[in-house]
Protein backbone atom coordinates (compact mmCIF):
# COMPACT_ATOMS: atom_id res chain seq x y z
CA UNK A 1 0.00 0.00 0.00
CA UNK A 2 2.00 3.23 -0.93
CA UNK A 3 1.61 6.95 -0.73
CA UNK A 4 -1.92 8.52 -0.90
CA UNK A 5 -3.38 4.64 -0.94
CA UNK A 6 -7.73 3.99 0.33
CA UNK A 7 -6.81 3.11 3.77
CA UNK A 8 -10.27 0.81 4.84
CA UNK A 9 -9.32 0.03 8.41
CA UNK A 10 -7.61 1.26 11.32
CA UNK A 11 -7.18 -0.15 14.62
CA UNK A 12 -5.60 2.16 17.95
CA UNK A 13 -3.74 0.36 20.47
CA UNK A 14 -2.21 1.63 23.56
CA UNK A 15 -3.25 3.78 27.06
CA UNK A 16 -4.70 7.33 27.72
CA UNK A 17 -2.91 8.87 25.35
CA UNK A 18 -4.35 7.02 22.82
CA UNK A 19 -7.86 7.08 24.32
CA UNK A 20 -7.88 10.58 24.09
CA UNK A 21 -7.39 12.45 27.35
CA UNK A 22 -7.77 15.22 27.50
CA UNK A 23 -9.73 16.08 24.65
CA UNK A 24 -12.97 16.18 26.68
CA UNK A 25 -16.17 16.38 24.07
CA UNK A 26 -19.31 18.51 25.75
CA UNK A 27 -21.04 14.96 27.02
CA UNK A 28 -18.12 13.63 28.82
CA UNK A 29 -15.98 11.46 27.06
CA UNK A 30 -13.10 12.05 25.30
CA UNK A 31 -12.66 12.13 21.21
CA UNK A 32 -8.27 12.49 20.55
CA UNK A 33 -5.81 11.86 17.96
CA UNK A 34 -6.86 8.67 17.08
CA UNK A 35 -10.62 9.68 17.16
CA UNK A 36 -10.06 12.69 14.59
CA UNK A 37 -7.86 10.32 11.93
CA UNK A 38 -10.60 7.95 11.94
CA UNK A 39 -12.90 11.02 11.26
CA UNK A 40 -10.74 11.62 8.46
CA UNK A 41 -9.89 8.89 6.96
CA UNK A 42 -13.81 7.88 7.27
CA UNK A 43 -13.97 10.88 4.65
CA UNK A 44 -12.28 9.49 2.09
CA UNK A 45 -13.33 5.86 2.13
CA UNK A 46 -17.24 4.66 2.15
CA UNK A 47 -16.96 1.78 4.64
CA UNK A 48 -14.27 3.03 6.66
CA UNK A 49 -13.64 0.77 10.08
CA UNK A 50 -12.41 1.78 13.08
CA UNK A 51 -11.93 0.18 16.08
CA UNK A 52 -9.60 1.64 19.70
CA UNK A 53 -8.63 -0.68 22.35
CA UNK A 54 -6.89 1.74 24.26
CA UNK A 55 -7.52 2.37 28.20
CA UNK A 56 -6.05 4.22 30.54
CA UNK A 57 -3.47 3.73 32.71
CA UNK A 58 -2.05 0.10 30.94
CA UNK A 59 1.35 -0.73 31.05
CA UNK A 60 3.02 -1.81 28.26
CA UNK A 61 2.31 -5.71 29.37
CA UNK A 62 -1.43 -5.34 29.73
CA UNK A 63 -1.14 -3.56 26.21
CA UNK A 64 0.68 -6.71 24.79
CA UNK A 65 -1.15 -9.16 26.63
CA UNK A 66 -5.02 -7.81 26.30
CA UNK A 67 -4.64 -5.32 23.41
CA UNK A 68 -2.53 -6.36 20.34
CA UNK A 69 -3.47 -9.92 20.25
CA UNK A 70 -7.26 -8.88 19.51
CA UNK A 71 -5.75 -6.17 17.14
CA UNK A 72 -3.92 -8.46 15.08
CA UNK A 73 -6.87 -10.73 14.45
CA UNK A 74 -8.63 -7.62 12.89
CA UNK A 75 -5.95 -7.75 9.96
CA UNK A 76 -6.77 -3.39 9.76
CA UNK A 77 -4.68 -1.52 6.86
CA UNK A 78 -3.59 0.57 9.65
CA UNK A 79 -2.39 -0.09 13.21
CA UNK A 80 -1.31 2.37 15.86
CA UNK A 81 0.65 1.08 18.63
CA UNK A 82 1.67 3.86 21.20
CA UNK A 83 2.95 2.12 24.74
CA UNK A 84 5.45 1.88 27.24
CA UNK A 85 5.38 5.53 28.75
CA UNK A 86 3.27 4.84 31.75
CA UNK A 87 5.97 1.76 32.35
CA UNK A 88 8.66 4.93 31.86
CA UNK A 89 7.41 7.29 34.37
CA UNK A 90 6.73 4.86 37.56
CA UNK A 91 9.28 4.81 40.19
CA UNK A 92 10.98 1.31 39.74
CA UNK A 93 10.89 -0.26 35.79
CA UNK A 94 12.42 -2.85 34.31
CA UNK A 95 13.43 -1.29 30.76
CA UNK A 96 14.40 -4.92 29.66
CA UNK A 97 10.66 -6.30 30.15
CA UNK A 98 9.55 -2.81 28.72
CA UNK A 99 11.29 -3.80 25.45
CA UNK A 100 10.53 -7.65 25.55
CA UNK A 101 6.69 -6.56 25.35
CA UNK A 102 7.06 -3.79 22.88
CA UNK A 103 9.29 -6.30 20.50
CA UNK A 104 7.02 -9.16 21.20
CA UNK A 105 3.74 -6.34 20.23
CA UNK A 106 5.69 -4.97 16.86
CA UNK A 107 6.41 -8.25 15.74
CA UNK A 108 2.87 -9.85 15.67
CA UNK A 109 1.51 -6.46 14.63
CA UNK A 110 3.68 -5.90 11.62
CA UNK A 111 2.79 -9.27 10.30
CA UNK A 112 -1.12 -8.37 10.80
CA UNK A 113 -1.64 -5.23 8.78
CA UNK A 114 -0.40 -3.10 5.82
CA UNK A 115 1.19 -0.05 7.94
CA UNK A 116 2.16 -0.22 11.27
CA UNK A 117 2.86 3.24 13.08
CA UNK A 118 5.00 3.40 16.13
CA UNK A 119 5.26 6.78 18.32
CA UNK A 120 8.18 8.26 19.83
CA UNK A 121 5.85 10.19 22.40
CA UNK A 122 5.50 13.69 23.37
CA UNK A 123 6.72 15.11 26.49
CA UNK A 124 6.08 17.79 28.84
CA UNK A 125 8.69 20.43 29.39
CA UNK A 126 9.28 20.49 33.11
CA UNK A 127 11.09 19.00 35.98
CA UNK A 128 9.60 15.85 35.75
CA UNK A 129 10.20 15.17 32.34
CA UNK A 130 14.18 16.39 33.00
CA UNK A 131 14.11 13.41 35.58
CA UNK A 132 12.54 10.77 33.21
CA UNK A 133 14.47 11.82 30.17
CA UNK A 134 17.39 9.18 30.26
CA UNK A 135 14.22 6.58 30.43
CA UNK A 136 12.20 8.21 27.85
CA UNK A 137 15.20 8.04 25.20
CA UNK A 138 15.89 4.51 25.96
CA UNK A 139 12.28 3.90 25.21
CA UNK A 140 12.35 6.05 22.02
CA UNK A 141 15.47 4.08 21.20
CA UNK A 142 14.07 0.39 21.27
CA UNK A 143 11.09 1.77 18.88
CA UNK A 144 13.65 3.38 16.54
CA UNK A 145 15.20 -0.01 16.15
CA UNK A 146 12.04 -1.91 16.36
CA UNK A 147 10.90 -0.23 13.41
CA UNK A 148 13.61 -0.33 11.52
CA UNK A 149 13.45 -4.02 11.62
CA UNK A 150 9.78 -4.53 11.13
CA UNK A 151 9.07 -2.16 8.52
CA UNK A 152 7.04 0.28 10.75
CA UNK A 153 6.37 4.04 10.41
CA UNK A 154 7.73 6.41 13.58
CA UNK A 155 5.79 9.32 14.50
CA UNK A 156 8.43 11.62 15.97
CA UNK A 157 6.52 13.82 18.42
CA UNK A 158 9.11 13.77 21.12
CA UNK A 159 11.16 15.82 18.22
CA UNK A 160 8.47 18.68 18.10
CA UNK A 161 8.90 21.38 20.48
CA UNK A 162 5.65 22.25 20.34
CA UNK A 163 4.16 19.42 21.98
CA UNK A 164 6.50 20.25 24.79
CA UNK A 165 4.79 23.52 25.19
CA UNK A 166 2.91 23.37 28.66
CA UNK A 167 -0.15 25.09 27.07
CA UNK A 168 -0.19 22.24 25.27
CA UNK A 169 -1.14 20.27 28.21
CA UNK A 170 -3.98 20.01 30.19
CA UNK A 171 -4.03 21.12 34.00
CA UNK A 172 -3.51 17.24 34.98
CA UNK A 173 0.11 17.63 32.80
CA UNK A 174 0.09 14.46 31.94
CA UNK A 175 -2.50 14.51 28.87
CA UNK A 176 -2.84 16.70 25.29
CA UNK A 177 -5.37 19.46 25.50
CA UNK A 178 -7.57 19.56 22.02
CA UNK A 179 -5.12 21.53 20.12
CA UNK A 180 -2.41 19.04 21.22
CA UNK A 181 -4.61 15.95 19.96
CA UNK A 182 -5.40 17.68 16.88
CA UNK A 183 -1.64 18.04 16.09
CA UNK A 184 -0.94 14.42 16.46
CA UNK A 185 -3.78 13.82 14.14
CA UNK A 186 -1.87 15.75 11.58
CA UNK A 187 1.30 13.97 12.62
CA UNK A 188 -0.25 10.40 12.20
CA UNK A 189 -1.98 11.65 8.70
CA UNK A 190 0.96 12.82 7.26
CA UNK A 191 3.06 10.08 8.00
CA UNK A 192 1.00 7.56 6.40
CA UNK A 193 1.70 9.41 3.27
CA UNK A 194 -1.62 11.61 2.89
CA UNK A 195 -1.55 15.45 2.01
CA UNK A 196 -1.20 17.75 4.86
CA UNK A 197 -3.34 20.40 6.16
CA UNK A 198 -1.43 22.08 8.33
CA UNK A 199 1.87 22.15 9.63
CA UNK A 200 1.62 20.56 12.66
CA UNK A 201 5.24 21.73 14.05
CA UNK A 202 4.37 25.52 14.21
CA UNK A 203 5.16 26.92 17.36
CA UNK A 204 2.73 28.67 19.31
CA UNK A 205 2.75 32.50 20.02
CA UNK A 206 4.67 33.93 22.17
CA UNK A 207 3.05 34.79 25.74
CA UNK A 208 3.86 36.51 29.15
CA UNK A 209 4.31 33.38 31.50
CA UNK A 210 1.77 33.75 34.27
CA UNK A 211 3.33 35.26 37.42
CA UNK A 212 4.70 33.60 40.67
CA UNK A 213 0.90 33.58 42.42
CA UNK A 214 -1.03 32.23 39.63
CA UNK A 215 1.98 29.44 39.37
CA UNK A 216 1.56 28.55 42.93
CA UNK A 217 -2.33 28.43 42.90
CA UNK A 218 -1.73 26.15 39.91
CA UNK A 219 0.36 23.65 41.91
CA UNK A 220 -1.85 23.43 44.49
CA UNK A 221 -4.39 22.64 42.36
CA UNK A 222 -2.65 20.06 40.42
CA UNK A 223 -1.24 18.07 43.50
CA UNK A 224 -4.64 18.24 45.02
CA UNK A 225 -6.93 17.21 41.89
CA UNK A 226 -3.97 14.97 40.15
CA UNK A 227 -1.17 14.43 41.66
CA UNK A 228 -2.84 12.86 45.24
CA UNK A 229 -4.95 10.58 43.74
CA UNK A 230 -1.98 9.53 41.53
CA UNK A 231 -0.01 8.54 44.35
CA UNK A 232 -2.69 6.56 45.74
CA UNK A 233 -3.63 4.39 43.17
CA UNK A 234 0.21 3.11 42.52
CA UNK A 235 0.28 2.77 46.61
CA UNK A 236 -2.44 0.70 46.65
CA UNK A 237 -1.29 -1.12 42.85
CA UNK A 238 -4.98 0.11 41.57
CA UNK A 239 -4.95 2.33 37.96
CA UNK A 240 -7.29 4.37 36.33
CA UNK A 241 -7.99 1.80 33.84
CA UNK A 242 -9.00 -1.10 36.12
CA UNK A 243 -12.33 -2.60 35.00
CA UNK A 244 -12.51 -0.03 31.85
CA UNK A 245 -13.96 -1.29 28.89
CA UNK A 246 -11.80 -0.80 25.31
CA UNK A 247 -12.97 2.42 23.90
CA UNK A 248 -13.97 1.28 20.81
CA UNK A 249 -13.81 -2.82 21.00
CA UNK A 250 -14.94 -3.85 17.63
CA UNK A 251 -13.66 -3.00 14.11
CA UNK A 252 -17.05 -1.66 13.06
CA UNK A 253 -18.12 1.06 10.28
CA UNK A 254 -17.16 4.25 11.58
CA UNK A 255 -20.25 5.85 11.49
CA UNK A 256 -21.70 2.93 13.94
CA UNK A 257 -21.95 3.83 17.76
CA UNK A 258 -19.43 1.39 19.77
CA UNK A 259 -21.38 -0.70 21.81
CA UNK A 260 -22.34 0.35 25.02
Amino acid sequence: MGMNAPYTSFVAVGDSFTEGMSDLLPDGSYRGWADLLAARLAAREPGFRYANLAVRGKLIGQIARDQVPVAAAMGADVVTLVGGLNDALRPKVDMGRVRDHLEESVELLAASCEKLVLMRSPGRNGPVMERFRPRMEQLFATIDELAARHGALVVDLYGAPVLADLRMWDVDRLHLTAEGHRRVAEAVWQTLGLPSELDWRTELPAAEPPGWTARRSQDLSFARQHLLPWIGRRLTGRSSGDGRPAKRPELQPYGEAPPS
